[in-house]
């Protein structure tokens, strides 16, 4: 298992040299730096920790300073631990770049959720709208009934779909398809949309499913065309 910090850019597309469209997000990955190695003997458990932009020391703490310095880094505005053993070699302050992953590489993406606030089951859960006849019906947009599970007590179920906040959350898309990647340019093409806005801060990790890998999609150069142009 390995894992690296990004952040969404957007969304595109690219064509396969089949003229297959795929469409992708595009997520910016500049090197992350070890930071830290937990230990079973130390901590209790094997894991890395990567930092994730630069932050001015006015900006930051004592205490992010030195824990940044004893890896010769600067201090970081983002840190998240790995349990990733393809990382446990690598010493503190070492660089992580975004060529730790291969295209045809499965991946699950974990990020914050856009924030939508306080909404209704129909924006949250795609709930139907209530009848508009001539019967002067006022449920419309609001729940509807909600204790009519057979019980004569009343007793609403767990679960049960109702209003309250909707998103804003943390969650992570599972399964996708890594078409490409480009270290120095500093991104990752994954196939399929992520969690959070454009912006927002990304963990890509291996994906726990069985499958780790699948054939690399071949897409069509578009620079090898142009300088056939010339």
């Amino acid at each position: 298992m390995k894992g690296i910090l990004g952040r969404k850019l957007g969304m595109t597309q690219v064509f396969t040299v089949e003229g297959d469209l795929i469409p992708v997000t595009v997520i910016e990955v500049e090197p992350n730096v070890v930071l830290q190695k937990k230990t079973k003997e130390k901590d209790g458990y094997d894991a890395v920790q990567l930092g994730y932009e630069d932050v001015k020391e006015s900006r930051s703490n004592k205490a992010a300073i030195g824990h940044a310095k004893a890896a010769g880094s600067a201090p970081k505005h983002y840190i998240r631990e790995f349990k990733a053993d393809e990382l446990l070699g690598l010493e503190v302050g070492a660089e992580v770049k975004a060529d730790i992953f291969s295209a045809g590489d499965i991946v699950d993406v974990t990020g914050t959720s856009k924030g939508h606030g306080y909404s209704g089951t129909i924006k949250r859960y795609n709930a139907h709208r209530g009848p508009e006849t001539h019967g002067g019906s006022k449920n419309v947009r609001h729940i509807g009934s909600l204790a009519t599970t057979g019980r004569n007590n009343g007793r609403i179920e767990k679960n049960t779909p109702m209003p309250g906040q909707y998103g804003g959350y943390r969650t992570t898309n599972q399964n996708l398809t890594v078409i490409k990647v480009d270290a120095e340019e500093g991104y990752i093409l994954v196939k399929g949309n992520v969690p959070g806005p454009r912006k927002g801060l990304v963990e890509i990790k291996t994906t726990v499913k069985p499958v780790k890998s699948v054939k690399a999609a071949e897409l069509i150069s578009y620079q090898s065309s142009a300088e056939e142009g010339e």
